[in-house]
């Protein structure tokens, strides 16, 4: 196993235990020592989702979240967490089937944006082309949904980790 230079793993981890026991040198009382003396603050959790630009004729569906959800009736385009051991394709088909009811063909991705949020909390998304799928487009979790044209896309009030998105989709630039 190689590993470049200031690789850093827990050795609770099992990717620690395994560099711990092939790595010979690698010990728990030397990685404890240089975390004491290179201290580094906690980041923000870093959550890893996958979303989708469903496109209907020039429209695209986007949800508003509930009354009870962090950012409440603010909106959004579907899609949600990518779960261990998924990949962002296959997490975005699970949350599409869970949240709306639908099959789909998880197309290109168009873009992806890490977004830090003022509370600490950060977001890496990646958006997805979606314009075929099976089944009636049924709404789960969400307050409404909307089909709307591209152009339109800044008269709402979308999360803030997809305003940007918004402006390059309602100019043109993408899709």
């Amino acid at each position: 196993m190689r590993l470049g230079r200031g690789t850093h793993f827990a050795t609770g981890s099992w990717l620690g235990q395994i560099v711990h026991r092939s790595c010979g040198g690698y010990t728990k009382g030397v990685e404890n020592h240089q975390d004491e003396l290179n201290p580094k603050p906690a980041g923000p959790a870093l959550r890893f989702v996958a979303a989708a630009l469903i496109v209907r004729g020039g429209e695209v569906l986007i949800c508003q979240r509930r009354p009870d959800q962090p950012m409440a009736l603010q909106w959004e385009f579907p899609g949600g967490k990518i779960e261990a051991g998924e990949s962002a394709e296959q997490a975005l088909a699970r949350e599409l089937d869970e949240e709306l009811g639908i099959q789909a063909k998880v197309g290109p991705l168009v873009t992806r944006i890490r977004h830090n949020y003022r509370h600490g909390g950060a977001v890496d998304l990646q958006f997805f082309a979606v314009r075929e799928f099976a089944g009636e487009l049924e709404n789960r979790i969400f307050a409404q949904l909307r089909l709307t044209r591209l152009e339109e896309l800044p008269e709402y009030d979308f999360l803030p980790a997809d305003r940007g998105l918004i402006r390059d989709l309602a100019s043109g630039k993408l899709l």
